[in-house]
């Protein structure tokens, strides 16, 4: 996070007015008038410059950089065809990849059925997605297990500056990918995996009431018989 003002959690009706603080309107929304309104039921965020209305339910609609977790279901001589759990269809193209890919050798590196944390680099006005995985933090996800969430709960697993899956990790000790369409991949022990996954599925069913973080604290606490450590002990930890 940069410093900013916290994440804004407030749901809205179509026709709501949102104070964009001069941000351009983004999905899920309209201007009229120079003021931004919502244009659907969902929950406002603000990011990069734009204010969207991000839907309670429904399909993920793609955003260039966000992170996304990914199912392989179709290939072509040069590229991939990728389910993003959106309407539209997402192609990696071989040359967004790290490696030198011959035509007509696309089943070598990727295949159907096979996850992948990928980048939306761009979206176009007909909403026609491009996908990276050329950077490093991006590849194939093996082993492990793909959860779906609803994408307007992707902000409440994250927590602010990360806590929510910080929180996680300290008692489960799963390597956790989150993707901002809804996915989320965690590997690990079965316990750990188990009790990550019942985690999970809490918060996608949770309302927009406080006291979220509280609840899963004390979950894991009681599974694990121990309390979390604050921050303050984390940095006095690293200290030593």
């Amino acid at each position: 996070m940069d410093g900013s003002a916290p994440e804004r959690r407030e749901v809205v009706i179509p026709g709501d007015l949102l104070n964009g603080h001069g941000l351009k309107p983004g999905s899920g929304t309209f201007n009229e008038g120079g003021r931004i309104y919502a244009a659907r039921v969902g929950i406002v965020a603000e990011r990069e410059g734009f204010v969207d209305v991000i839907p309670l339910s429904g399909r993920y609609i793609p955003r260039p950089g966000d992170v996304i977790i990914g199912k392989i279901t179709d290939l072509g001589p040069s590229h991939w065809l990728v389910d993003i759990n959106s309407p539209y269809p997402a192609p990696l193209n071989a040359k967004e990849t790290p490696w030198m890919v011959e035509f007509g050798d696309t089943d070598r590196y990727l295949r159907v059925g096979d996850v992948i944390l990928a980048e939306i680099v761009s979206v176009d006005e007909a909403m026609r997605v491009q996908l990276s995985m050329a950077d490093r933090q991006f590849g194939r996800l093996t082993g492990g297990q793909v959860l779906d969430i609803s994408p307007a709960k992707v902000p409440r697993l994250i927590g602010r500056d990360g806590s929510m899956v910080a929180l996680i990790r300290e008692f489960t000790n799963v390597r956790m990918f989150v993707g901002q369409n809804g996915r989320i991949w965690i590997d690990g022990d079965p316990e750990g995996v188990h009790h990550a996954a019942h985690v999970i599925k809490v918060i996608d069913a949770s309302g927009p009431a406080p006291g979220l973080t509280d609840q899963v604290r004390a979950y894991l606490e009681a599974a694990y018989g121990r309390r979390a450590t604050t921050p303050a002990e984390r940095d006095d930890d690293g200290r030593h």
